[in-house]
């Protein structure tokens, strides 16, 4: 499926999920979900796997999701120059 996504040429693209579910609750929960950003304006990070451990660590960190379409956004060029 992502080489077929790659031959759109999208400025960002975004891997989540809606929700946690860890194995203790069995159900859905509050924790962080891993998100990866890919796009020319990212920095790389050195994470190497898609899991909640190396996300947290990850370039991203921890964040709220309110702010996951900004980030998209920001990452495609999609707003002014910021500043001086």
């Amino acid at each position: 499926m992502i080489p077929r996504i790659e031959e759109l040429n999208p400025d960002v693209l975004i891997v989540t999920g809606d929700h946690s579910t860890p194995s203790k609750l069995k159900s859905h929960s509050w924790h962080p979900v891993p998100t990866l950003l890919v796009a020319d304006a990212c920095r790389p990070d050195g994470s190497t796997a898609f899991g909640e451990r190396n996300c947290l660590s990850g370039g991203l960190g921890q964040f709220p999701a309110k702010h996951l379409m900004f980030l998209a956004m920001a990452h495609a060029g999609r707003f002014g120059k910021f500043g001086a």
